[in-house]
């Protein structure tokens, strides 16, 4: 009886390792229709000018650690996971978004890999936003270059 739990364990520990590691998101797509995709560089360039709006949807501790200048707090929470980083679900608090449809707003998460900045600028597109751009790049590609950060 004893190595049967020994054998159910060593079985049940493969299945967590192999979960963990099947759970790390690939790469996000590199277009996504009616969101314009911006580079780091112009995303630079736009930070600070009227109605352009930044928000970090990175976790509240990854943006207190560091985030872009300017840029607005607005954690992505998951409410459907899927191993399938393409087919999740999620939510923000769009009640922060500007009211203007035209507003010019930049989505950004972590880099490349990160899908939440992905999955927010599909639901502001979806929601009548007509100039969503998505950061893909990211916060990681930005301090990667050295661009300041505030805390």
């Amino acid at each position: 009886m004893k190595k049967l739990y020994v054998v159910l364990f060593a079985v049940a520990l493969m299945f967590a390792i192999a979960g963990v590691a099947g759970a790390e998101d690939g790469p996000t797509p590199t277009k996504l229709e009616g969101v314009k995709i911006v580079p780091t560089d112009e995303v630079k360039a736009l930070l600070g000018q009227k109605d352009v709006y930044v928000f970090d949807m990175r976790k509240s501790l990854n943006y207190g650690k560091g985030h872009l200048k300017g840029a607005v707090s607005l954690p992505f929470k998951w409410t459907a996971d899927n191993e399938d980083a393409s087919k999740r679900q999620g939510e923000f608090n769009q009640s922060v978004m500007p009211k203007d449809k035209n507003a010019k707003i930049i989505f950004h998460s972590d880099g490349p890999t990160g899908w939440k900045s992905y999955y927010a600028s599909k639901i502001a597109k979806d929601a009548g936003y007509k100039n969503v751009m998505w950061y893909r790049d990211g916060f990681d590609d930005w301090s990667t270059k050295g661009y300041a950060v505030e805390h």
